[in-house]
């Protein structure tokens, strides 16, 4: 046998990847079965990126807040160090898009023979609307509900009446019950006292909204969110209404006459979606792109909850944002067939408008755009669990999408999928409630990837150190073999025939 020569074997030692005059094996093939840079998500850098987004420092990155702004330039400066290419507007990693806010204005009053209630700590304004009355005689009717309700006439009353349960309450196990609870009863309870005459509603909360009252507080008075678009600045309440209190009660049965003065007032903000991209290296396809989806607002400082006041939103969606990070630099380190193009999306948490405008307005050709992978909530509950939604009748829209989705989970990351959340039966409707709806309604093959909700959803305790990061690093990389499944087969993911988004 020849014996190498003391510098080559040293050279061979220390790893050189080329030695003159020695054959080298050439690189494996790249496949859509074989991601090349899983390793390259890296749990530690995760945790890095993880405590920065999702620690106190950002506030909570409230749409419409410049938190949220701050968390937006947070994310564009990650993106460009990762690798990526500026996808936004004028050469930038943004995507400016216009929200509508409607909320009630300043100096909004409520008094009941002639003592004002203290609005927005005593009381709150259901809707934003515009009332002016004065000394309008206010009638109690209780808990009067259908045939006892309409006997009374009320045309032109102010009505008084006692909140009851709702037609169809929420199950016990929801999210958000009894936010659910609350808002479903001040909605019927306020059409029905609309529908019988009244011209101004005052409603005592029960034993089930009470305890509820004060984080409810805190959302109504902030009003209502939209793209901005014509109409959006008009209120829509049909009669103004007021939610008080139980300790109030009394004080509300007693009073004969309401004097209010309401006014709704509209003005327009920014936000924020992040755009960037990585090409592709293929001459031919580069010109597609597979989306990576997700969100970097969530709800802001908000009224403490044993004495924490920021809802850091760590599960819900930093989660979702640092994993993306991560793809980006498995894809810049060795990049697809297809280009990869990464959108996270502002103000999700005011009615997904960021994804609402970007796939009514994106920054590529709508057409080029193949697949929408979308995360939302991906580090939490049983560490082998997962759910893949989009991936069942109805919701399922792109059956070829979904097998690579699989087949890559089957491969490379072993979660037990669970299909009960994508069904329409299921009361979360959760399906409906991320970023990948408006792509779907689109015709883009869409899924979303979950770990699904917990009792810390939209609290101050969703916490960075209560993400299980082992399992966000699993789950960052089922969403990059799929991604990379997606990219290098040359045929892309059809929508199904027929598909129609209905729940």
């Amino acid at each position: 046998m020849r014996r190498l020569s003391p510098l080559v074997a040293l050279l061979a030692a220390s790893g050189c990847q080329y030695l003159p005059g020695l054959r080298q094996a050439p690189p494996p093939p790249l496949t859509p079965e074989a991601p090349p840079a899983l390793a390259a998500i890296d749990t530690a850098q995760l945790r890095r990126d993880l405590f920065a987004l999702a620690g106190d420092a950002m506030r909570g990155r409230e749409g419409g807040a410049m938190d949220e702004l701050r968390a937006a330039a947070w994310t564009a400066e990650r993106a460009r160090e990762a690798g990526l290419r500026p996808a936004g507007e004028d050469g930038s990693y943004l995507q400016w898009f216009p929200v509508r806010r409607l909320r009630v204005a300043d100096g909004a009053r409520v008094v009941l023979d002639g003592a004002p209630l203290d609005v927005w700590r005593d009381a709150a304004v259901v809707a934003p609307v515009d009332a002016q009355l004065s000394q309008v005689p206010l009638v109690w009717v209780g808990a009067a509900t259908g045939d006892a309700l309409r006997r009374q006439d009320l045309r032109g009353m102010a009505v008084a009446a006692q909140l009851v349960a709702p037609a169809r309450p929420p199950v016990s196990w929801i999210s958000l019950r009894e936010w659910r609870y609350a808002n479903a009863a001040i909605r019927e309870r306020v059409a029905a006292l609309a529908d019988a005459g009244a011209a101004a509603v005052i409603l005592v909360a029960d034993d089930s909204t009470d305890a509820v009252f004060p984080s409810m507080l805190a959302q109504l008075r902030r009003g209502t969110y939209a793209l901005d678009s014509a109409g959006a600045e008009r209120p829509t309440a049909r009669v103004p209404a007021v939610w008080v209190r139980a300790a109030d009660a009394a004080r509300v049965r007693g009073a004969r006459r309401l004097t209010l003065s309401l006014r709704a007032e509209s003005f327009v903000f920014p936000s924020a979606n992040v755009v960037a991209v990585a090409p592709g290296r293929d001459s031919t396809l580069r010109g597609e792109h597979v989306l990576f989806s997700g969100h970097h607002d969530h709800d802001g400082v908000r009224q403490p909850v044993a004495g924490d006041s920021i809802w850091n939103g760590a599960d819900d969606n930093a989660t979702v944002s640092v994993a993306m990070l991560a793809i980006a630099r498995a894809w810049t380190r060795a990049p697809g067939r297809r280009s990869a193009l990464f959108v996270w999306h502002g103000a999700e948490e005011r009615g997904l408008l960021g994804s609402r405008w970007y796939a009514q307005r994106p920054t590529v050709p709508k057409g080029s755009i193949v697949a929408v992978l979308n995360g939302d909530m991906i580090g939490r509950n049983h560490p082998d669990t997962a759910a893949l939604l989009g991936s069942q009748p109805p919701h399922r829209n792109s059956t070829a999408l979904v097998n690579q989705a699989l087949a890559a989970n089957a491969r490379d990351t072993r979660f037990v999928v669970d299909s009960s959340w994508d069904r329409p039966t299921h009361p979360e409707g959760w399906y409906f409630r991320s970023d990948h709806l408006p792509y779907a309604r689109a015709g883009i093959p869409s899924l979303f990837f979950t770990t699904l909700l917990h009792p810390d959803y939209h609290t101050p305790r969703d916490e960075p150190a209560r993400i299980d990061v082992a399992k966000l690093a699993r789950m960052t990389r089922w969403m990059y073999a799929t991604g990379w499944a997606v990219s290098e087969t040359p045929t892309r993911p059809a929508v199904d025939p027929g598909f129609r988004l209905e729940r």
